[in-house]
Parts: C-alpha cells; structure tokens; sequence
C-alpha cells in the first residue's frame, strides 16, 4: 500500500488531481509481466485533450520515481505501468503484517458514527433466505465500517402491527385452539399466516381489518392475543439472531411509533409544505417522483409517516453522520420519498441518509412466497446446509470430535459467502448444493484453505527477527505476497462502496494464489531451515489476512474439516 501511495503522490503532482481520483483511476495488471501498479492514460485523454500514449510518455519522462521501491515504468499501449523492487515490497509487506497481526489494514478510530437498520421483519411469520441475505449484508457493512474507524451502531425495526399480523391471529383464533407452540414459536405462528390465505375469503378479509380497528382501540382480548402470538414470534427470531451472529445495539417497534409520525406531518402541513387532495388527504407533489400520500383522508398513518418519525428518533438517539437502512429493492421508491420529505422538512441529518438496495433471492423454481407457504425459512435451510456439511466431514475424516458444532460453522460459512459474493442489487438464484461445496468460490473452500495454512502453522511459527526475506524469489511467493499487499485498499474500498461483494471476489483470487503456493513451494520440507522460515512467514501473513477477512463478512473460522 505504501508503494501506491507513493504512485499516487508523484501522479497527483504531474496531474493536478486530488490523490483519491488517482487512486480511482489505478488498476492492478491482469499479468505481473505488465507491473504492479497501471494508469490507464485514455481515461485522462478527455480531460486532457491528448492521445493517451502521448500522455503516458510524458508522464514517464516527468516522473522522479525512488528507485528503492520503483524499479522501473513503461509504456505499454495507453497503459503507464510501474514495477516495484520485489525485495524491498516483499520485506515492507510480510514486516508490516506480522507486525500489525489483526489489526493489518484497519484504521484508527475516528468521529464518524453510522447507524445500519437491519433485517427489519414482519412478526406474522419466520425469518426466511431474504431476510439471510439482509442480515449478511448488514452485519458485514457494519463490520467493514468499523475497519475503517468508524463507530457503526446497529439497529432493528419489528414491523409488529398491521393486517397482515392480524391474519395470523384471526387463524389462530379460529383454528388454533388456544394451543402452545409445538415447534419453534415464529415458525408456529408462521404456519396460522400460511393458513389464513390458504383459506382467504371477502369475509375472512373483513374480519382482520374489523381486528386491526379493534387492536388501535386498545380492545383488551386483541391486545392479549397480539402480545401472546408477538412474543412467540419475538422469541424464535432471536434464536435465529443468535445463531446467526446478528446482535443489535437498539431494537424498535412499529406498534409503539406508527402514530408519532403524524405530528412532523401535520407540522409541514401548516408550514405549507404538503397540500390536501379531494379526498383530505394530505399530500406531497414531488418532482420526479409523482405524487405521495403521507396521512390518509381518515387521519390514519401509512408506513411513510412511521418511517419519517423513526428517521428522526434514530438521529435524536445516536446522532449519527450517516444512516444506511437495509431492504429489498422493492422498496427503492418507498426510500427515495422518504428521503425527499426528510430534506423537505430540513431535518439536520438532511442528505445523509442511504438505502442499501438488494436484490431477490430466488429459487430454481421461481420467486418465494410467503402466502402460498413456499418460502425457504431462515432455520430450516441452516439445518439443511449443516446436514449436507456433516455428510461431507464424515465421509472426508470418517469421525471427527465435534462433528455438529463444525458443520454449523462451515453451514453458516457456505451460506454467508454466497449471499455476499454478488452486488447486492442484483437478483439472485440460492443452490445450496452449490454453495457448500468444498471446491470451487464457497465459504467452505476459503475455510479449507485457512485449515491448511494452520495445519503448517501448527509445526512452524517464523519469528520476525529470523527470516530472511531475500530468499523469496519464485512466482508463486511473489504473487501471493502481492495479493496479501492489496487487502488494505480492498476493504477500504469495500468499505466506502459498503460492497462485501469486492472482499468475497478478492478472497477468492487470494485462496487461489495461496493454493498455487502450497503445491509449488515446500514450506515444512524446504530445502533449508532458512528457506523454510522464509516460506512460514508467507503463511503465517496469509493465515492473519484470511481470518481478519472472514470476520469482516462475519464467518467464522474452523479448525479442522
């Protein structure tokens, strides 16, 4: 990182640009024989206004480079490329590693505080491989944040009232008779929502609107009931919280803020900010975006007027310099006005609020859905992926100590990584045999890769003030240390695009490059005890860098499989 920073300094100077637009513009070479670092020069041709091989010309005769570190530049088409001394880069980078440990490539802390909402559920039915996706998402923005210095607070919204929770307390009423949970509670609520639209009727319909007035009155046996099937539903979701590794520093409630809305609303209206329609609703004209109800003719609250309030309470309690709100991109519009009104209002945290969009995550078969009951529930697919684990270890080790607990950890593994590998606005197709595969670009092959770095670990610690790193001369060493090198700009750019996807795509090509190294360089049977150590220390900088990334996407780590 420090030989790209040094880059990055002289261009700045010979181009007259800020070191990040720099930084933007540099790319890694496919091919070592075409350097280490590249400015591709078309992509200043525009601005200014010469061919691109005449700039990289231009640049290379202008540039002062520090031999120490620089070896050399050349032009190779419209590519200005630079060379590093490997001795120097080899030494700086497995020095500064060992050195660092954990703390390799994360920042100190700073004044930033950012608050994430996530996974935000409906309390009528389970978590389910949506909500998986929302949650991996979260957890590893939040964790990449933090690597950067920044203090991320962590929060939930339990969208706890509505019709659609009454649907399942009317079929519990009807058909439950008063039973207790016989599975696990959210599941078991679960099932009455998949049960009242089963049996959907004009009449069945009424009736959970004639609950939900019933519920805003404060009805006494609807409140009893709601409290009853709420807390079921609560309980289960923290179970799957919990073995999931999702924790929340503050958890709120629709059913306690929906109302609490209206007054910002009815505020703004009186400002003249928002008009009433023919109907006395009141409204917002907005540009681009159509118009928008914010209170209904019957004063009644919609879930913009709730999500304007709980935009202000979260700022009121973390006072925050940035909030991300984590949801599918169904909600994309819902977003964009709420973040509209906020501006409109001039609240103070104004233009700093920003959804992470996601995209579906499909099946073979189609779109999930939760009325017809053909959603993949959070539980049963960890279950699923940890049987399929636990198969894959026994017929791998035959016994193994802690079979159970392991297949959980590379279940969870397999899960996360998948979720995390694609850009999260784009559509996805979930295969669970595809994802806990123990080849291929999976959680369980980058935990695999990890085993055998430890494995050679187990028999070798280098120390710091023994290696000779000069010894380090083959491409498979050199390529290796170079990938480890650019993890500190991949998760500062993970960081600052909240990408996860960049980090997975990354530890990808890093287990590849490591596994080139395990099978061209003898590491335990090396020639020398020299070479040896040498080739330790390449490991051991290996082994810190995949498990600070593995925690950054919240996977942890096993010791055997």
């Amino acid at each position: 990182m420090e030989f790209k920073e040094e880059i990055v300094k002289l261009l700045s100077k010979e181009l007259n640009l800020k070191e990040q637009e720099i930084k933007d513009l540099l790319e890694t070479p496919p091919d070592p024989k075409l350097g280490d670092i590249s400015l591709p020069c078309f992509k200043l041709s525009n601005t200014l206004k010469k061919d691109p091989k005449v700039i990289a010309l231009e640049l290379k005769s202008k540039l002062k480079i520090n031999k120490d570190s620089i070896k050399e530049t050349k032009v190779i088409g419209s590519y200005l490329n630079f060379y590093f001394n490997n001795e120097k880069f080899i030494s700086s980078t497995l020095t500064k590693i060992l050195r660092e440990k954990g703390r390799y490539g994360f920042k100190p802390k700073n004044k930033e505080k950012i608050v994430i909402e996530f996974p935000s559920p409906n309390t009528n039915k389970p978590l389910h491989l949506g909500h998986l996706r929302n949650m991996s998402l979260g957890e590893s923005v939040s964790r990449l944040l933090e690597s950067q210095g920044n203090t991320v607070f962590r929060v939930n919204l339990n969208n706890d009232r509505g019709v659609h929770i009454c649907k399942s307390m009317i079929a519990y009423k009807k058909w439950g008779s008063n039973r207790l949970p016989d599975k696990k509670p959210d599941h078991f609520v679960g099932d009455f929502y998949v049960m009242f639209s089963k049996k959907e009727s004009p009449d069945l319909e009424l009736e959970a609107q004639e609950m939900l007035r019933k519920w805003e009155k404060g009805d006494k046996e609807t409140l009893n009931l709601w409290k009853k099937m709420n807390s079921w539903t609560l309980q289960g979701f923290n179970e799957t919280y919990k073995r999931f590794g999702s924790k929340f520093d503050k958890t709120y409630y629709e059913s306690k803020i929906y109302k609490k809305g209206k007054v910002l609303i009815l505020e703004g209206f009186k400002k003249g900010l928002f008009q009433k329609d023919e109907k006395g609703a009141i409204i917002i004209d907005l540009i681009g975006l159509g118009k928008k109800v914010l209170l209904r003719g019957d004063g009644t609250s919609i879930y913009i007027t709730q999500d304007l309030y709980l935009a202000k309470l979260k700022y009121e309690d973390f006072k925050f310099n940035k909030s991300i709100i984590i949801s599918a991109s169904e909600q994309n519009y819902h977003f964009k006005v709420l973040f509209k009104l906020i501006e409109t209002l001039k609240f103070p945290f104004a233009g700093s609020c920003f959804h992470l969009s996601y995209g579906m995550v499909l099946l073979p078969e189609g779109r999930m859905k939760s009325r017809e009951g053909t959603v993949i529930d959070a539980d049963d697919l960890i279950d699923e992926l940890s049987e399929m684990a636990k198969k894959e270890i026994i017929l791998r080790q035959k016994a193994t100590k802690n079979v159970g607990a392991i297949a959980e950890k590379i279940a969870l593994a397999s899960l996360k990584c998948y979720l995390l590998k694609f850009t999260a606005h784009i559509d996805i197709v979930f295969n669970p045999k595809e994802s806990i595969s123990f080849e291929g670009e999976t959680g369980p092959y980058l935990l695999y890769s990890l085993v055998r770095a430890n494995k050679i670990l187990e028999k070798l610690t280098p120390s710091l003030n023994k290696i000779n790193f000069n010894l380090l001369i083959t491409q498979q060493e050199i390529s290796l240390i170079k990938s480890l090198a650019e993890f500190l700009g991949i998760i500062e750019k993970s960081s600052k695009s909240l990408s996860p996807h960049i980090l997975v795509d990354y530890l990808f090509k890093l287990a590849s490059a490591f596994n080139l190294f395990y099978e061209n360089c003898q590491v335990i049977n090396a020639e020398n005890k020299d070479l040896k150590l040498a080739r330790a220390s390449i490991v051991k900088a290996y082994n810190i860098v995949l498990n600070s990334s593995l925690s950054l996407l919240g996977i942890d780590i096993v010791k055997e499989m």
